[in-house]
């Protein structure tokens, strides 16, 4: 489930959306989605599933998540290290410096044992990426009330009548807030 979504209004306009995934990432969130030990289970179950190379591990997770969430190198391929040195990975090939990890039989076996804490992992990052998508769609309709109220304003000088039209749309969408 993607949460792309179009951008109504004045901030339609593709600088404006440019502006927004620059400043605030886009939907791109690096923030803590997966525990250290959650993600070991996570990126162990992938590699049981299907050997992977370190960047398809990060695509799977980002295509697992609804792309809402996408895992930095810098955790995922230390990740990678530690399950290799603990037994539980392989590195089954590699080729110009690129390598390929699968799960071992200790590592399978592993994933067993922990079933119900991997399953709750899993749940924990999507109630997460949700939290995170629900939150994206917020700012977005606040950037296109900030970005209108900036291009109405700056159109040269506004009568009594339309500061008041402004003025209670803002204030009903501020009661409608608080109501909802």
């Amino acid at each position: 489930m993607h949460h792309h979504r179009k951008f109504h209004g004045h901030f339609g306009h593709a600088h404006a959306r440019a502006r927004w995934g620059r400043e605030h990432g886009g939907h791109r969130w690096r923030g803590r989605v997966f525990e250290q030990g959650d993600l070991r289970l996570v990126i162990l179950k992938l590699i049981a599933d299907q050997p992977a190379h370190g960047y398809e591990i990060i695509k799977q997770i980002e295509d697992r998540l609804g792309g809402a969430y996408s895992p930095s190198p810098g955790v995922v391929y230390p990740t990678l290290t530690l399950l290799e040195e603990t037994g539980l990975a392989k590195v089954e090939a590699e080729e110009g410096g690129k390598k390929r990890y699968a799960a071992t039989d200790a590592g399978r076996a592993h994933l067993e044992a922990q079933a119900a804490q991997m399953h709750a992992a899993f749940a924990r990052a999507d109630t997460a990426t949700g939290d995170r998508a629900a939150m994206f769609r917020i700012r977005r309709a606040m950037e296109n009330l900030k970005t209108a109220l900036r291009l109405r304003t700056t159109q040269g000088p506004m009568s009594d009548a339309q500061i008041d039209a402004i003025t209670a749309a803002i204030d009903a969408a501020a009661n409608a807030v608080e109501r909802a």
